[in-house]
């Protein structure tokens, strides 16, 4: 169950909210009020009976049956068994459980080279699952393909689409959370113009939000990969693009704009290896600058690293080919991964410096190489700075954002399908 994380700096999506201002107090509010509760403590516990629930929350029996009983003929409760009583003790306990196929939430992750969609139930288990080439090249293009991968891998899980509550869009690119406004998404030519939100929204007929790439794949290996039990931690997405996802106590930390952890854009000083960053060549929005820092420690920065070393470029066209010359022992691709190493030891440091974070999770298609690329970082890192968080590699590779995008999508529709069941 895929409960505790939110994907908001100020509210937590899955927790209750207080009632608004100038509501009148009445037995309905109240009724709520024990429903919600009861509801908490049944995903917290799993499966349960009245007499532990009573226990749990401080309520009566009789609220506790009552509750129980309007919840189940919302479809949001369900029983799962009786447990036999000892010899003399009267009747069998009822067992009840949160009915996770109340409804159902769909992650997509979209990526300059991938599609990814997983549908999932209000525990976050993964009921479908699909994978597919990005071919588009215009937003539009995108936004179609997206949701039909999405609808596609609801029919394959036997899902009808009424039943799919919300979906969470993960992407290059900061999400205004005040105008939904797509920015600095540098790497999907067209993603960052208005109306995408609107768009997909319109394909998709659920709830929606679009969401950082980095800042799902930190709420994935919070809930399920190298986060776990982090009290503040920061995800280092190194891959096509640059950026970091920050966690704190379970909350995800946006800045007020969305763009905390855009660490692409950080200012740079000559490097230690004194090369400096060049313009990206190839297709991506012109409109917006390419960060120095990302410029400098991205996928395509590490083959022109490599071929400015004289690695040769007709068998080094990818970052992939670099790390692979590097585990077969070739010295110059040893020497480009340890540079390498080296400049995402200045963007560590920064992060230690601002956040403190006891942990750093790397990640991304760059950042998997953590076989190579983290002795020779925490190396520099001691040269860098005292401030020196642990660094390891995430654990959930490529599915870091579609997990994420699915743990803040079922957080989202737990809250809507009490609300709409229970007339909220």
């Amino acid at each position: 169950m895929l409960n505790g994380l939110t994907g908001d700096d100020e509210t937590a999506v899955g927790t209750p909210q207080g009632e608004p201002t100038g509501r009148p107090w009445n037995r309905g509010v109240l009724r709520g009020i024990n429903e919600r509760t009861l509801l908490d403590a049944l995903r917290a516990a799993g499966t349960t009976s009245r007499a532990e629930l009573a226990r749990a929350t401080g309520l009566s029996k009789p609220t506790v049956s009552a509750a129980l009983a309007s919840l189940e003929r919302a479809g949001l409760v369900r029983r799962t068994g009786e447990v036999a009583r000892g010899r003399g003790r009267g009747r069998a306990a009822v067992l009840y459980e949160a009915d996770p196929e109340a409804g159902f939430v769909l992650g997509v992750d979209v990526g300059r080279d991938w599609l990814r969609a997983a549908a999932a139930d209000l525990d976050g288990r993964v009921v479908g699952r699909r994978d597919a080439p990005n071919t588009a090249r215009t937003a539009s293009a995108m936004v179609h393909d997206a949701a039909r991968l999405a609808r596609s891998v609801a029919e394959e899980a036997g899902l009808d689409w009424s039943q799919v509550v919300h979906t969470v869009v993960g992407s290059p690119g900061v999400t205004d959370p005040g105008t939904h406004r797509v920015r600095y998404a540098v790497n999907l030519p067209g993603w960052g113009r208005s109306g995408l939100f609107e768009r997909l929204h319109a394909e998709l007929g659920t709830g929606l939000d679009v969401m950082n790439d980095a800042n799902l794949a930190a709420l994935g290996e919070y809930a399920l990969g190298a986060g776990q039990g982090s009290r503040l931690f920061a995800y280092l997405w190194v891959g096509t693009g640059l950026g970091a996802g920050i966690v704190s106590e379970g909350k995800l930390f946006r800045g007020r704009h969305g763009a905390a952890g855009e660490i692409a854009y950080l200012p740079l000083f000559p490097l230690p290896d004194g090369a400096e960053p060049r313009p990206e060549a190839g297709p991506r929005d012109v409109s917006v600058p390419r960060g120095p820092m990302e410029d400098a420690v991205s996928a395509d920065a590490v083959v022109r690293l490599a071929h400015a070393m004289g690695m040769p470029a007709a068998t080094t066209r990818t970052a992939k080919d670099v790390f692979a010359a590097a585990r077969a022992d070739e010295p110059t691709a040893r020497r480009v991964v340890e540079r390498e190493a080296a400049r995402l030891a200045h963007a560590v440091a920064a992060l230690s410096a601002v956040l403190d974070p006891d942990l750093v999770v790397l990640g991304g298609g760059v950042g998997r190489n953590g076989d190579l690329l983290l002795a020779p970082l925490r190396s520099a890192l001691r040269e860098l700075t005292p401030l020196r968080p642990r660094v390891v590699s995430s654990t959930l590779g490529d599915d870091a954002v579609l997990l994420g995008a699915v743990a803040m999508a079922a957080q989202a529709a737990r809250e809507r399908v009490f609300d709409t069941r229970n007339g909220g």
